[in-house]
């Protein structure tokens, strides 16, 4: 016997679904193929472990199922929940120090179900942070205001500093400070702010830097001057970028990583194995693609309906592309080695994950930003 009421439910159910806000799909297919030719390259550079490639496609399904759940909730439900957000990072950075793993520093959290690293939450709940702090104050921010902001950015930058993970607590806390400069900073103190940040270059470099990111410093300068050791990785990535030339070896064709000569050749120097095969063209596609996303995302936030909405979305939107610049520049030799993922290209589960929520974030602030809710 037929259940109408089940179904006049279930069609109610559906009808309401159909009728919430939609996704962004431009932006959804640009990381899609983004998505895409990671597990393509990851392929050729894992030497045809289909393994690896599986358990990285199941990563990334994960992370656009968190996206799509994202991208079904109102933008005041995220500001709602951003404190207990910021404070449960916090409380994860702090479990890291007392009972984190990983291979030479403190990074990860092993729950025997799952592994992952909780600074990688810090680059969504920094910005939501600062923007939540920032959303119902006057603009430009007050002296009071950034020094609020600061002490916000620097509790979980400096938990991340003692794992030790320098890069990401630098890329975590610009995060924070790109909500800072689209709130409204004005020039002078941008330049103040900044000639302060030199002066402390000097103490910074001798009391908080490790040896071997001193050493990183000193490679990027001079590489040559250690070429068997601690210049050893910008060289190979080099001589992988260059004998690519214009068209590429071809997939699969990239004998740096196939003869073990570049290291991490799955993380983060994946993009020096897609530039040995696919060459000067498909590094130029690939970058008018995240060019599509950066610029998307911006877009999204020009026509967002709040404050608290406009800051978040321009800082995520900022941030892939300072991943982006400063991966693409350490695998050229143009910046310092740091161990920062060629977003959804590199092998690894937590970065793409939180890297795909925070896209869910921004298809929300778009699907809302002519909605009350």
């Amino acid at each position: 016997m037929i259940d109408f009421d089940l179904m006049s439910r279930i069609e109610r159910g559906l009808a309401r679904w159909l009728k919430r806000p939609r996704l962004d799909l431009p932006l959804l297919c640009a990381l899609l193929l983004v998505a895409a030719t990671g597990l393509v390259v990851l392929y050729s550079a894992s030497a045809e472990a289909p393994a690896q490639v599986l358990n990285q496609g199941l990563r990334l399904g994960l992370g656009f199922g968190v996206l799509l759940v994202f991208a079904r909730i109102p933008p005041t439900v995220f500001r709602t929940w951003t404190p207990w957000f910021y404070v449960f990072t916090l409380v994860l950075l702090v479990a890291v120090l007392l009972f984190g793993e990983g291979r030479g520093a403190h990074r990860w959290l092993d729950l025997k179900l799952v592994r992952f690293q909780p600074s990688e939450f810090a680059k969504l709940a920094l910005p939501m942070m600062v923007a939540w702090y920032l959303h119902d104050r006057p603009l430009q921010p007050s002296w009071r205001d950034l020094a609020a902001c600061a002490l916000i950015l620097a509790v979980p930058a400096a938990l991340i500093v003692k794992q030790p993970d320098l890069g990401t607590a630098l890329l975590v806390g610009a995060s924070g400070a790109f909500v800072i400069f689209l709130a409204g900073m004005s020039w002078r103190r941008i330049l103040l702010l900044g000639g302060l940040g030199l002066a402390a270059l000097p103490p910074w470099w001798q009391f908080v830097m490790h040896e071997y990111q001193r050493n990183r410093v000193r490679m990027f300068l001079n590489p040559e001057a250690d070429p068997l050791g601690n210049g050893w990785n910008i060289i190979q990535s080099q001589i992988a970028v260059g004998s690519g030339g214009v068209f590429g070896k071809g997939w699969m064709g990239s004998t740096q990583a196939r003869l073990d000569f570049l290291p991490e050749h799955t993380t983060d120097f994946i993009f020096a194995v897609f530039s040995e095969e696919f060459g000067l063209v498909g590094v130029a596609a690939i970058v008018l693609v995240y060019l599509f996303v950066i610029g998307r995302g911006l877009w999204i936030a020009a026509n967002a309906r709040d404050t608290y909405s406009r800051l978040l979305a321009g800082s995520l939107s900022m941030t892939f592309f300072v991943y982006v610049m400063v991966n693409g520049g350490m695998i050229a030799g143009l910046m310092p080695v740091v161990g920062v993922p060629m977003p959804l290209i590199s092998y690894g589960g937590t970065s793409a994950v939180s890297l795909l929520a925070g896209f869910g974030i921004l298809m929300s602030i778009h699907a809302h930003r002519l909605r009350g809710r």
